[in-house]
């Protein structure tokens, strides 16, 4: 522990490799910010489709206090060599479990954002115990019937193709005109330093996500919600109608979630407003209660 304890302390960016027996072998590249010494719940940050741990830095910066973990996930960033074994949610769930034990601790809150928001949702219904509390981001617990799973898995197939025989700008550009993410434009220097970071991750690897990793290939958490035990923080923003509406729902079923809507920000609300997102997950955290070991 000491070792990590110290790494921890001077900001480590390293890789863990740890065989399960998942895949003979793999990597996933961490950055960790803060020390042993912070006594609040530590973070383990999940960041969303074409992003990597990166993404995430700007939030780490505005939590003092807290360790931060931001990982980059199997086919993001410096994790894009991961066996194609690693990629399932399943998998990917034990993978992090990995980083969180190489980084010496038993739990955390995960704190994700729409992809990452639904890996952190499965990380804390399918291991509760190494989860302190929850949030979000612009995530949903999957499409509920099978028909539009099988759907939606076509579409993800589409699109998995498309940045195969189109190139990565391409797709960036196409991806990027949904009406999802008309807000996340409206700052131009902030959207071209964002797309100059998708631009350095691998095809290959992000189409395999899409494949992978997609909203067709997760099972429904729907059912999962009410028996969440700990406090869990949904977060949507204003001018997202259709994740606002999803999270309104979520929240809904369960006696522990509570909605938190971002002002003035679309569906990447960490990214169009910092400073209201960062706010509201330290009023989060500093609402919960008090507990031994952090």
């Amino acid at each position: 522990m000491g070792v990590i304890n110290n790494l921890l302390r001077a900001g480590y960016s390293g890789h863990v490799d740890k065989d399960t027996g998942l895949a003979e072998s793999y990597r996933l590249h961490y950055e960790a910010r803060g020390s042993d010494e912070d006594t609040s719940p530590p973070l383990l940050f999940l960041h969303g489709f074409m992003g990597s741990g990166r993404d995430w830095m700007e939030t780490a910066e505005a939590l003092p206090g807290h360790r931060c973990i931001l990982v980059d996930l199997p086919g993001h960033g410096r994790s894009a060599g991961c066996p194609i074994g690693l990629y399932p949610m399943p998998r990917t769930a034990l993978a992090l479990l990995a980083v969180l034990d190489e980084a010496g601790l038993e739990q955390c809150i995960p704190v994700g954002y729409s992809m990452g928001g639904r890996l952190a949702l499965y990380l804390a219904l399918a291991h509760p115990e190494r989860c302190r509390a929850l949030v979000v981001e612009s995530g949903s617990p999957g499409l509920e019937s099978e028909r539009e799973r099988e759907e939606r898995r076509g579409w993800d197939e589409s699109k998995a193709s498309e940045l195969e025989r189109d190139g990565l700008d391409t797709f960036l550009n196409n991806w990027y005109r949904q009406p999802l993410f008309q807000s996340i434009r409206r700052n131009e220097v902030r959207f071209a330093a964002l797309m100059e970071r998708r631009r350095q991750n691998d095809p290959a690897g992000l189409a395999q996500s899409l494949r992978l990793v997609g909203t067709g290939s997760q099972p429904s958490l729907w059912p999962q919600l009410p028996g969440i035990g700990f406090p869990w923080l949904a977060m949507a923003g204003e001018l997202d109608s259709r994740y606002r509406k999803t999270t309104q729902d979520m929240v809904s079923l369960s006696e522990t979630g509570r909605l938190v809507t971002i002002p003035d920000a679309g569906h990447n609300t960490h990214f169009e407003n910092p400073e209201a997102f960062s706010r509201a997950l330290g009023e989060f955290l500093a609402s919960l209660p008090a507990r031994a070991g952090f």
